[in-house]
């Protein structure tokens, strides 16, 4: 079942429930998280409330209602849909006011849905993904999980329309990250990834990836590196809350090392798993 809140009610989600004049609507100013539920228990919910509270502060949305409060409503949300492996998404934003640039006085939005996870392609992750490169046209402040995506999806989009799994940002020369992934590759031993900045967003299952490299003794490594360094890189991998830990085996139609996916990636989504399950 899929199933919905907005604003204190819990609704069928395509229950119309946004006002024409919303804040998310008509500028998209506010903040949201994607949450993935295993077997009834939610992966790292902590820290997916902290970078929520942490978007909010930046764009001095006032995000008044505490965690304990914002974890009952999730997990009303949870028996409500019925469903153990799903996903919820969660939004906030400056509320219900008529539109202006200046931040209203009223109280803020808080929407959520529940809907079953569908698991990326079993061949994905078996054979690895392709994925193209892209100029990162977003703005200066990507650490901030806003509701502005548009750059995302236009470079999502042509990702899509090449027969590509995802597209790889690039600013300056250097990597950044993906329209909805962190990137990563492995050189050496070591696992690369960008360092954190103002300029790509903290993925949750980056701090997954960087506590299980540390348990399986493997270095992890924040250092800038270009499209080249990744296609003379050992592996290239991608993670994201839905895709876990994905395996790159070709970008821009180029394969990386055998173009198969490697040891250490499989060794890290094989943690990731015992990892989940320690929840």
């Amino acid at each position: 079942m899929s199933v919905a809140y907005f604003n204190g009610n819990f609704i069928e989600s395509d229950e119309p429930a946004l006002p024409i004049e919303e804040r998310g609507h008509q500028f998209g100013d506010g903040v949201y998280e994607v949450m993935r539920i295993y077997n009834g228990v939610p992966f790292m919910l902590d820290e997916h409330l902290d970078r929520l509270y942490q978007s909010a502060t930046a764009i001095k949305l006032p995000l008044q209602q505490d965690r304990e409060s914002l974890k009952h409503t999730i997990s009303e949300l949870m028996d409500k849909s019925g469903l153990t492996n799903l996903v919820i998404y969660l939004q906030v934003t400056r509320g219900i006011a008529s539109r202006d640039h200046l931040f209203p006085d009223c109280p803020v939005s808080v929407s959520m849905t529940a809907k079953p996870f569908r698991e990326p392609p079993a061949e994905a992750r078996e054979n690895g993904v392709s994925v193209m490169l892209h100029p990162d046209e977003r703005w200066e402040n990507c650490y901030i999980k806003s509701l502005n995506l548009l750059p995302n999806i236009l470079a999502k989009q042509a990702a899509y329309e090449k027969g590509c799994f995802e597209a790889i940002l690039v600013r300056d020369g250097k990597v950044t990250e993906g329209t909805s992934s962190n990137v990563y590759m492995v050189k050496d031993g070591s696992i690369l990834t960008t360092p954190l900045s103002n300029r790509i967003l903290p993925g949750i299952t980056r701090m997954a990836v960087k506590q299980i490299a540390g348990e399986l003794h493997i270095p992890f490594v924040e250092a800038y590196f270009t499209p080249e360094d990744m296609l003379r890189a050992d592996e290239v991998f991608i993670t994201s809350t839905t895709s876990e830990i994905m395996p790159v085996v070709r970008i821009n139609d180029e394969e990386i090392n055998s173009g198969e996916p490697g040891p250490v990636a499989r060794a890290l989504y094989e943690q990731l798993k015992t990892m989940i399950q320690r929840f």
